[in-house]
Formats: structure tokens, C-alpha cells, sequence
């Protein structure tokens, strides 16, 4: 078997759904015996319980998109939430159909940023935590 460059991997990621991804994870995690833990998780707990809760807020650099509520224009929102996401159209409807749910987790503040601006401007409340 040849052996995959990290951009052909990475092509082959970017398209599967999120739960194709969550499936492979697990697989994987399994596989090597290893946990894809969030290493921010820890990091604020140990500010916070060190009493530096700015510091930690200060050092967060990966945000989650929190769908809120799909407001007055659903169908709009869940065009929002499949271009975001990469989802099919049911997984995206049943995602907003549950909302409160996240979005997308662990991304960078500008990506954070516009999906909530793109959300908000088809007429959903959003959280970015």
C-alpha cells in the first residue's frame, strides 16, 4: 500500500461528514490505544482552579459555535449550517432541529466570528463559547 502524503489525507477528510470524522476518531483512538482529549479543557481548569480565570480566557485560541436557535428562517439557516459544516442536508436539519447544539468546535476566533456572522444573518441566535 503506498503510503498517503498529509495533504491527500487531509483531501480524503475534507470529504467525509462530521460523523463519518467522529467514526474514524474513535476507530482510530482505539486502534492506538491513544484519546483525543481537548488540551484547552485542561488548560482552563487548572486557570480557573489557580484563581486566573483571565489568564485562561486570555490563552483561549479555539472557540465552538453554538447554534442557539433556529429562528423565523429555518430552511436559510440550515443552507448556513450545511456550507459551514460539509453536512448532508438531513444531518444539517436535524443539527438546527436540536438546536442548542454546536456548530463547529475548536476553531480559530475568525472562523468563530464569521460563521456567527453568517448564522446570525440568515436568522439564527448564536453562542460562541
Amino acid at each position: 500500500m503506498a503510503k498517503l502524503s498529509q495533504d491527500e489525507l487531509l483531501e480524503q477528510f475534507s470529504e467525509m461528514t462530521l460523523i463519518e470524522l467522529s467514526e474514524f476518531v474513535k476507530a482510530f483512538e482505539e486502534k492506538f490505544d491513544v484519546e483525543a482529549a481537548a488540551p484547552v479543557a485542561v488548560a482552563a481548569a487548572g486557570g480557573a482552579a489557580a484563581g486566573a480565570p483571565a489568564e485562561a480566557e486570555a490563552e483561549k485560541d479555539e472557540f465552538d459555535v453554538i447554534l442557539a436557535g433556529a429562528g423565523a428562517k429555518k430552511i436559510q439557516v440550515i443552507k448556513v449550517v450545511r456550507e459551514l459544516t460539509s453536512l448532508g442536508l438531513k444531518e444539517a436539519k436535524e443539527l438546527v432541529d436540536g438546536a442548542p447544539k454546536p456548530v463547529l468546535e475548536k476553531v480559530d476566533k475568525a472562523a468563530a466570528d464569521k460563521a456567527k456572522e453568517a448564522l446570525e444573518g440568515a436568522g439564527a441566535s448564536v453562542e460562541v463559547k
